[in-house]
């Protein structure tokens, strides 16, 4: 009898302390049912006036891509608010800044100063090669940075590739367009001078400015050339 009392005591004990935990776990169980309810509620609710301002108008959207029928936009009326308070430089001014800048630049420091040291064929090929060089890494570079996008002022460089040996090329470019320039000056101080062998004492030597204008136009006219045939040149084979 002792021993059956004292099973169903603690069957008892057992079940008392059963209860409080299924409680507790009825009531966390609940709450979760609460929140879930909430939430779903509130996603299936409309949105009132408050809320219409986040409410996003797809219908717009929609109607605003797949719009076949939308009036086209003239350049002049776009340039109105994109260039709005910048001044536009033409490309062609420049170009021919940029070119009649460097080849001063090179004239004063090379035919300037290395001329106090050499003279002769040496200077004119000092000032050949110094030429091509800033041809290639300085004035096609300055043009590179310019252009609105790529390949704009492709027409304004001879050589428009990008490889290590248009170095070489610009550098023979150079020594022809040095002989058309000093041919230039042979024969305007002889025209002045009224005979070739007083045409050294005439006093329009080579200075900066006036380099700078020479190499500039022999240079425009040699691209102007190389555009024409070009053109030509494609022009014959899409009749072809």
């Amino acid at each position: 009898m002792t021993c059956v009392a004292f099973i169903l005591k603690k069957e008892n004990m057992s079940k008392k302390k059963t209860k409080p935990q299924n409680q507790a776990a009825k009531t966390i169980q609940s709450i979760k049912d609460n929140k879930e309810k909430q939430i779903t509620q509130k996603k299936q609710e409309p949105l009132s006036a408050e809320h219409g301002y986040y409410r996003l108008k797809t219908d717009a959207v929609d109607r605003l891509v797949n719009a076949e029928n939308a009036p086209e936009v003239p350049d002049e009326e776009i340039e109105k608010y994109i260039r709005k308070h910048k001044i536009k430089i033409p490309s062609w001014v420049k170009v021919i800044f940029i070119k009649f800048w460097f080849a001063g630049a090179v004239c004063y420091f090379v035919m300037w100063g290395l001329g106090l040291m050499i003279s002769g064929l040496d200077l004119m090929a000092a000032l050949a090669i110094v030429l091509g060089l800033t041809n290639d890494l300085l004035i096609n570079h300055a043009l590179r940075h310019f252009e609105p996008f790529s390949g704009a002022y492709d027409k304004w460089i001879m050589f428009p590739m990008k490889k290590f040996w248009t170095i070489f090329l610009n550098i023979l470019y150079a020594i022809v367009l040095l002989f058309f320039i000093v041919q230039t000056y042979t024969v305007v101080n002889t025209l002045i001078a009224g005979s070739p062998d007083t045409a050294e004492s005439v006093p329009i030597g080579v200075e900066p400015i006036l380099f700078g204008l020479l190499f500039m136009g022999y240079d425009m006219l040699f691209l102007a050339i190389r555009n024409t045939v070009k053109k030509a040149i494609g022009e014959a084979q899409k009749k072809g």
